[in-house]
């Protein structure tokens, strides 16, 4: 499903999720508790200042009692006070026209025999609202309406652009079919046409990025420009992007940075998580890491809170670059027809094959969509075989429910026990969520710990977080946070994200650790790349896949702009192959340059290589030898590039940014051959040729007359060495004789047609996904 923009296409996005004032402003690093997994910010007291403050607290509770009636008292006081003050400042609506001009509503007021406490249409054909300026509108006829005629045709107008904007989303998000989608976007560019706020935003995105609608950058801007006057944080987020990355507009990164700020202070998530990356990386901005902190752990928390018990959707992170040379290997998708076979399989009862499609389906990814329907019934079929893996993880969509299966802990707490029965891991954890939780069960932390024991020593992930925030907080067990350290980082080696989520609390408190701000927004950097704007990743690379390099590196963009590595480095390939025509041929390789420089910043090997070649060769800069060797250098002890180990031995046999040296070169190519096997034919060619160059230059730095003057070959050979000379020149000649009368010996067959015989190909050795 394409997602039309990075706040969602659909309403439970995390984006749609608007912070308050009060959210953005609270201090998070006051301290910690974990909650189903995910430490949430409390209070930042060590044990140490527990102990010490118990004592405090105990000396002030008596203090505390003994105002506790009067302080209950003045506050009961004051609060009827601002009630009171709030009724009198409250503002009274003064009728217009009618009977009564000018004269103030009375709420309540009767109606056919019906009380009203606002203004009502009620008894009106043309819809406009009205009131009563005295209680019984029957024995007084005295009304006026509540708005002008103006105000009337305004509101009615942005009712009806509601009706049409609703129309369109209904459509949107219950169907899957493209026609069916574009039709959607009809009735959202009429709601959009009548100022509906939401409606623009979808639209201007879709615009943006091409989906459903033709991609137009000059009109999404206009839209963008629009909302953002309108005070819109999702239109000056996008106004914000249009400014960094030059589209559509003059590129400033002073009013990038400016309408992202605005955009955060909305409560717009994408726009703190690209400040986030912008103060990590000091792009535009000072580098600070506790400014980075703060908008990396806000988001965060959001994408913690919406991970659910079956998990998230898994992220595809597909290199085009790696892509173009192995179709298909490096990117982890199935094609068609291996997930044909799978589901051949399946039907034909292969257990193995319906719970790898089970779990497949259930979180989506390799290519293939999230789908709970059809992950419920192939666990169904594999649980009826006796299959424990397929019964816990019935429990655990049970447990959570969902549209297709209704939640019921009584179910899942079954499904649970049967495959901790069996031994299952996944059950064992599932059934220490319910004596945790007192899901269908009274709450039992013996019980839930013993089962996340158990779950923990069979590597389950699950296990290992719920053991780990047992540890935590001390629940059924003495608090511990070595230990809780120990399980979170189990857990996030099987890459569950809550364990991230975890570890990045602790290091940004600093407990149980010493504190790392560093650490810290790394973690967090990796929880907030989970969230569903990830989606985006897909979509961008079935644009590129469907011929659409225009869409594909828009979307690419905005994912580099939020510190996608990986969306960095297909952006800059896609404008290094100048594949998209929205950029000017002029700056292709500059902004290729800028983006692969970011994620060479962020560990990736070939962008760094990358560096090199266009400082190497002058792609978007002006030739610079030096800098290329050190782009190299850092690709090769960093990373262990043969590539780079390769061009290092290059530069050092040409002198190019360094002092020519043979010798360092010989020594670059043979480390470029053992680092990597498929290097080792370059290089033998390139010490062929340095063995020649080398020769070379010995035989000019000597005089060859005396060196042959010198050679005595009688002492050499022998006294008899010219026969041993001709006797190997007559048996070259022989051989080469008889060789041409074979050829022509060789009777000629003439051509025909031969049948073809099949190749039988191997069996497949994929093993269906776990």
């Amino acid at each position: 499903m394409s997602l039309l923009d990075e706040e969602g296409n659909q309403d439970e996005s995390l984006e749609s999720k608007t912070l308050s004032a009060e959210d953005q402003v609270k201090d998070h690093s006051a301290g910690t508790r974990v909650v189903a997994g995910q430490i949430f910010l409390e209070s930042g007291k060590s044990d140490s200042q527990s102990e010490n403050e118990e004592n405090f607290h105990s000396r002030e509770e008596e203090k505390e009692n003994s105002l506790e009636e009067l302080n209950t008292l003045e506050v009961s006081n004051l609060l009827n006070k601002d009630l009171e003050e709030a009724e009198i400042q409250s503002p009274v609506l003064t009728a217009i026209g009618g009977t009564a001009d000018g004269e103030p509503c009375h709420f309540p007021f009767l109606f056919m025999e019906k009380e009203y406490a606002e203004c009502t249409a009620d008894g009106r054909e043309d819809g406009r609202l009205w009131c009563a300026t005295t209680y019984d509108y029957k024995k007084d006829q005295k009304w006026g309406f509540c708005e002008s005629e103006e105000q009337s045709n305004k509101r009615r107008q942005m009712q009806e652009a509601e009706d049409v904007y609703q129309i369109g989303m209904k459509i949107l998000n219950e169907s899957s079919k493209k026609a069916q989608k574009k039709v959607a976007y009809q009735y959202l560019l009429k709601a959009a046409d009548m100022n509906h706020t939401k409606a623009m935003e979808k639209v201007s995105y879709a615009l943006l990025f091409g989906d459903y609608l033709k991609q137009n950058i000059q009109s999404s801007k206009e839209l963008f420009e629009k909302l953002t006057e309108e005070g819109s944080p999702k239109g000056q987020m996008a106004l914000g992007f249009l400014y960094a990355s030059g589209l559509g507009v003059n590129s400033s990164q002073a009013k990038a940075l400016v309408y992202y700020t605005f955009g955060a202070l909305g409560g717009n998530l994408i726009a703190h998580m690209i400040l986030g990356y912008r103060y990590w990386a000091g792009i535009g901005v000072l580098q600070s890491c506790e400014s980075a902190l703060t908008h990396y752990r806000l988001v965060a928390n959001h994408v913690a809170s919406d991970i659910s018990l079956t998990g998230g959707t898994v992220v595809q992170r597909i290199r085009l670059a790696d892509e173009v040379e192995n179709p298909g290997m490096a990117s982890g998708m199935l094609e068609e027809d291996l997930i044909q076979y799978y589901q051949f399989l399946a039907e034909k009862g292969d257990v193995q094959a319906q719970v790898g499609l089970g779990q497949l389906h259930l979180h989506g990814g390799r290519g293939v969509e999230q789908n709970h329907q059809r992950a419920f019934e192939y666990f169904n079929q594999a649980a009826n075989a006796g299959n424990s893996h397929a019964m816990a993880f019935l429990g655990k969509m049970y447990s959570e429910g969902s549209d297709v299966v209704p939640q019921s802990n009584e179910t899942a707490l079954q499904y649970f026990k049967k495959a901790a029965d069996m031994g299952n891991p996944v059950g064992q954890s599932g059934l220490g969520m319910a004596y945790l939780y007192g899901r269908g069960v009274p709450v039992n932390y013996e019980l839930a710990l013993k089962y996340f024991q158990k779950a923990a020593e069979q590597g389950w992930v699950d296990g290992q977080l719920q053991l780990g925030s047992m540890y935590y907080n001390g629940i059924g067990v003495k608090k511990d946070y070595k230990q809780a350290l120990k399980y979170f980082n189990l857990a996030s080696q099987g890459g569950h994200i809550l364990a991230f989520y975890n570890l990045a609390q602790m290091h940004a408190t600093g407990t149980g650790v010493m504190r790392s701000c560093h650490t810290a927004v790394e973690l967090f950097k990796n929880v907030c790349e989970r969230g569903r704007w990830s989606e985006r990743l897909m979509t961008a690379y079935n644009s590129y896949k469907d011929g659409d390099s225009n869409s594909a590196v828009v979307q690419y963009l905005l994912l580099a702009e939020q510190g996608y590595e990986v969306a960095q480095s297909n952006a800059a390939f896609i404008l290094d192959q100048k594949e998209a025509s929205i950029v000017g041929e002029n700056e292709t390789y500059p902004r290729a340059l800028l983006h692969w420089n970011r994620a060479a910043s962020q560990g990736y090997t070939v962008a760094r290589i990358k560096l090199g070649d266009y400082h190497f060769y002058g792609f978007g800069t002006d030739v610079d030898y030096e800098t290329a060797f050190i782009h190299y250098r850092l690709a090769s002890e960093q990373q262990h590039s043969a590539q780079a180990m390769f061009n290092l031995g290059y530069m050092h046999e040409k002198g190019l940014g360094i002092k020519q040296d043979i010798h360092l070169a010989k020594r670059f190519y043979d480390m470029a051959a053992e680092a990597s096997p498929d290097a080792q034919v370059p290089v033998f060619l390139a010490l062929c040729k340095l063995g020649v160059i080398y020769s070379l230059q010995y035989i000019r730095e000597i005089n060859i007359r005396e060196v042959f003057s010198h050679i005595d070959m009688d002492q050499l050979l022998g006294p008899e060495w010219d026969l041993y000379l001709m006797t190997i020149i007559a048996l070259l000649l022989g051989t080469i004789i008889a060789y041409r009368q074979r050829q022509h010996q060789a009777i000629p067959r003439p051509a025909g047609l031969r049948p073809a015989v099949p190749q039988q190909e191997p069996p497949p050795q994929h093993q269906p996904p776990q």
